[in-house]
């Protein structure tokens, strides 16, 4: 069985498993875990403050930043950040502001001055800084950004302003006591008056001391639902002014004239661009999810091992995880894990190769990872809003102790079904690119362009494989027929009925927008709304095919299991039998899956 097991985790460890087997050693949970006992707010805000200085000492945010920018594995701190989230999930959301949001800014938006400047003052934790995109009244909607960054020729400086209290910087992390300098997101302005789109610029809000800058109002956000160790803040900016330097210049820069270029002509393309560069924390929020998600699901499956209730017919009482009712609520719960850790294993490998090739990188690729980590960060944030919940149940009242996590792990991850994306935005997106087919700047599209772009499509909806395309081919290839009997219990039966699944929502999706008038936008605009559920419907047949397809791609790539042994517990595999419950076709007895454990 440890044999198994070691096989098991080598599998779900995916391409950077020497990065969690380092992690395991380097996060003890007495060093970077919760505290044992429940802190007072400014205590626990102190504690993770001084683990994020000591998980600067370990040379944690060296993977992600580096003066020189191929030296980089984005991969290995991704991965490294989701083994972060087995610990307190308030470091691994200060972490991720420092060195994923803040550091991360500066790396994608910034050129080499600012590398050479700032990245190795924020991967020691020398400098803490903050991510300021968020206003009170713009969320999801970044592209509307009130805040200005307003050119002043005449002292060559940068003049960022909050215009009214909508465009308040809020729920900002790092804010509220410890961030020193902040990436203010805002509508860049030059003394003509034009508005160029939303940049970042470097804005420094506390001087050595602590104390506020200069025409920065700060503000706490004081206690939340969960996370207590996050010092979330606000911010509001009078008339602050920051050298022309401070702007984040890779894709639009200001010279000493006030004259604006950029290598992208496109507004719309040159704004999804520059999200597309911070793609690294919405993927990274969606992996902390599963591992969050992980932990209470160990938990859970310990206790139904041990606690006992109710007497069997032997007269003894019998073991929670021996009800079949028990086993439905935690089994499929771990199943789906397993899918959501391999699909996120490939998410983390797609965005290594991504970011790895830079601006090299061919235009669909960048568009397809946006689109994948849109859906999974939905899957996983979602899987861990239910199945912690579902685990805190299943433990009685002993799940419901602080002591055991469960009630902290539901509190802390409930944010996260709603930063870094709204879940139901990021459907819609998600939905939105599929109804396009992954068109060119379809987030450039307003409803009524969106609506057009799907009449002018002809046809029926052409999937693209996102995961082992020659193997889910060859699965599709060797199915049974959909009506077989065989169907259901064989991997390429299930991957073709997902497969008719999504492509049947999504026709049918097209056929209603089809039928819109979209020369009139009031109407195109009513129709995709009352269509929303049905995009939403859309997304959600595409994750779970993306997870399906995850699946059947890692057991596939599993080495065999000995010969004569079978799921179905039978001494041999007839060759038959052994071709439709593998997808291999093959006769060779080899090519059986490994034994299932017992019990």
């Amino acid at each position: 069985m440890s044999d198994l097991a070691d096989a098991l985790r080598v599998s779900l460890d995916g391409p950077w498993g020497e990065v969690r087997e380092t992690a395991r050693r380097q996060i003890e949970p007495g060093r970077f875990g919760p505290p044992e006992v429940d802190l007072p707010i400014e205590e626990y805000r102190a504690r993770v403050h001084d683990q994020l200085l000591d998980l600067a000492s370990l040379g944690f945010a060296g993977l992600g930043l580096s003066t020189d920018q191929d030296r980089t594995d984005q991969g290995a701190s991704v991965t490294a950040f989701e083994m972060i989230g087995h610990g307190d999930l308030s470091l691994f959301v200060k972490a991720g502001v420092q060195w994923g949001l803040f550091g991360g800014a500066v790396a994608a938006l910034g050129t080499a001055a600012h590398h050479e400047r700032y990245l190795e003052a924020i991967a020691s934790a020398d400098l803490l800084g903050c991510f300021a995109m968020t206003e009170t009244g713009h969320g999801s909607d970044v592209q509307s950004l009130r805040t200005t960054i307003t050119h002043d020729p005449d002292g060559d400086a940068l003049v960022v302003h909050t215009p009214d209290e909508s465009a308040r910087k809020d729920y900002i992390g790092n804010a509220a006591r410890h961030g020193r300098m902040a990436a203010v997101f805002g509508q860049l302005l030059t003394a003509d008056g034009t508005n160029h789109g939303v940049h970042c610029v470097l804005v420094p809000v506390r001087d050595e001391s602590g104390a506020a800058m200069p025409g920065v109002t700060i503000g706490d956000c004081g206690s939340k639902a969960g996370l207590p160790g996050v010092d979330n803040g606000r911010f509001t900016f009078d008339q602050v002014r920051v050298p022309r330097e401070n702007l984040l210049d890779r894709y639009g820069s200001i010279d000493a004239d006030g004259t604006y270029s950029s290598p992208i002509d496109s507004d719309g393309k040159r704004f999804f661009t520059m999200l597309g560069t911070l793609v690294r924390g919405r993927i990274t929020v969606g992996a902390a999810a599963g591992s969050a998600t992980r932990n209470a699901l160990t938990l859970a499956t310990i206790y139904g091992l041990r606690r006992r209730q109710f007497a069997g017919p032997d007269g003894q009482d019998v073991v929670l995880l021996d009800y079949l009712v028990h086993q439905r609520k935690l089994l499929p719960a771990i199943a789906r894990s397993y899918a959501l850790m391999y699909a996120q294993n490939d998410l983390t490998r797609t965005m290594h190769e991504v970011m790895r090739a830079g601006d090299a990188a061919e235009e669909g690729a960048r568009r397809r990872l946006e689109t994948r980590a849109a859906a999974l960060k939905v899957a996983s944030t979602s899987h861990a809003s239910t199945t912690i919940q579902m685990c805190r149940e299943a433990c009685g009242g002993a799940g419901y102790l602080s002591f055991n996590r469960l009630g902290k792990l539901r509190a802390d991850t409930d944010v996260f079904t709603t930063f870094e994306g709204d879940n139901t935005v990021l459907l819609q997106l998600v939905g939105k690119s599929l109804l396009t087919s992954y068109a060119s700047q379809f987030e450039d599209m307003n409803v009524v362009e969106t609506v057009g772009t799907v009449v002018r499509q002809a046809g029926a909806a052409l999937l693209e494989r996102t995961i082992s395309g020659s193997l889910v081919q060859r699965l599709l290839t060797g199915a049974p027929g959909r009506d077989a009997d065989d169907a259901l219990e064989d991997r390429g039966g299930q991957l073709a009925l997902f497969t008719d699944r999504e492509e049947h929502v999504l026709e049918t999706l097209a056929g209603r927008l089809r039928r819109v008038d979209r020369t009139d936008p009031r109407r195109a605009w009513e129709t995709f709304d009352a269509a929303a559920p049905h995009v939403l419907e859309a997304a959600q047949a595409h994750i779970d095919r993306i997870l399906l397809e995850a699946f059947a791609a890692a057991v596939d790539a599993c080495p065999p299991g000995r010969p004569g042994t079978c799921w179905d517990s039978s001494p041999t595999c007839s060759p038959a039998r052994r071709w439709r419950r593998t997808g291999r076709g093959t006769s060779n007895t080899d090519a059986c899956r490994p034994s299932r454990p017992s019990g």
